[in-house]
């Protein structure tokens, strides 16, 4: 057999062994720290070397002299190398250590994420930035979780009020009638149906509410034209607008269609409708439009109310919210949950919607998919 054919067979056979040897103890190593498995990868290489360079000492008719020359050579690099697998285990064990100490942060009581301050693997420093952006999406989850419970307290507390405030009034004028004190029982009876009625509309709009939040708001689309939308609407307001003395007037630009449910779609825009009639003056104009914008439907309410302050913008869509500290603003004012049920309908329809200060009032957009 050619020699070099068997230095080249002996070396690969006690090359072979060891670096077997070897991933038996990387797989050992396996739940252990990093930095051992470093280390070991590091020696590993090392020995085989020096195992192959021993087994074909024989075939390569080296001296005993040259021999311990090269064992020599094999065990101070295998030092050397040993000096640098710790080394570098080292440095990725306190990397390591210093992100695990970090992420700790995310769960302390502020929340936020303090990243190590020393130097960093690049994976390390990616794993670093992934836990930023984690800890800035949580904090934006808790932001809005305060708020939503901050909401629900308030909804709670304006409801109860208006519960108990017509309650109390039914109960009193039940007990007018039941004992004959009544001077005008008509006129009793009709106020306490108005009330009843007003009971029934806070009951739905909570029962509404109560879905959309649940996902049990169940739609049936079907392909609707938004001019259709609008004439109904309109025309189902215009007793309420004429009784406040508020103008109503609306139109649709081109034969706008969208996939929506008309029943949800068109509670959504009665509700718009009817809280820009409440807040705009007698003599005041409200203005319903449909456009096309691109891909979209947009659906414009526009009223005369004097507009929004602008601190309580981002709020105007929030559970209970009525743009006044008041507990009842007005006997037909609801519960506040109007623009809450609108924001959660548009977004059961894949939809958005917003709100803007114009000159003179503010207007309300309701953006919807369109249909070619």
């Amino acid at each position: 057999m050619n020699d070099q054919v068997q230095i080249v067979l002996i070396a690969a056979g006690c090359t072979s062994a060891v670096g077997l040897a070897g991933t038996g103890i990387v797989r050992l190593l396996r739940r252990a720290s990093l930095r051992l498995s470093i280390q070991a990868s590091g020696i590993v290489p090392v020995l085989a070397i020096v195992a192959g360079t021993l087994g074909t000492a024989e075939a390569m008719f080296l001296s005993h002299h040259d021999l311990g020359v090269v064992v020599m050579v094999c065990i101070i690099a295998g030092i050397v190398a040993a000096a640098f697998s710790w080394l570098l285990g080292r440095q990725v064990e306190s990397g390591s250590a210093a992100v695990r100490q970090a992420a700790r942060s995310l769960g302390d009581e502020k929340g936020q994420f303090r990243p190590p301050t020393l130097p960093l693997a690049a994976e390390f420093a990616a794993l670093s930035n992934e836990l930023a952006d984690t800890s800035a999406k949580l904090e934006r989850s808790r932001g809005r979780e305060r708020a939503l419970e901050q909401s629900r307290r308030e909804l709670v507390a304006w409801v109860s009020h208006d519960l108990r405030t017509p309650l109390a009034g039914l109960r009193a004028m039940a007990e007018a009638l039941e004992d004959g004190l009544a001077a005008d029982p008509p006129r009793y009876h009709k106020q306490i149906r108005a009330e009843a009625e007003r009971l029934t509309t806070m009951v739905d709009d909570l029962f509404e509410l109560s879905r959309i939040h649940s996902g049990t708001l169940h739609l049936s689309p079907v392909l609707i034209t938004l001019d259709d939308l609008v004439s109904d609407v309109l025309a189902s307001t215009e007793a309420l607008a004429r009784e406040r003395g508020v103008r109503l007037d609306g139109r649709a630009t081109g034969h706008i269609v969208v996939r929506a449910d008309p029943r949800e779609l068109s509670r959504a825009l009665t509700n718009l409708l009817t809280n820009a009639i409440r807040y705009t003056p007698p003599g005041g104009c409200v203005h319903v439009e449909a456009a096309p914008d691109g891909d979209d439907a947009v659906l414009t309410v526009a009223d005369g109310c004097g507009g929004i302050p602008e601190a309580d913008l981002p709020r105007v869509f929030d559970l209970a919210w009525r743009g006044t500290s008041a507990r009842s603003p007005a006997p037909d004012s609801g519960a506040g949950l109007g623009l809450a049920i609108v924001r959660g309908i548009i977004g059961a329809h894949r939809g958005s919607v917003r709100v803007l200060n114009t000159g003179d009032g503010c207007r309300f957009e309701l953006r919807l998919p369109a249909c070619p």
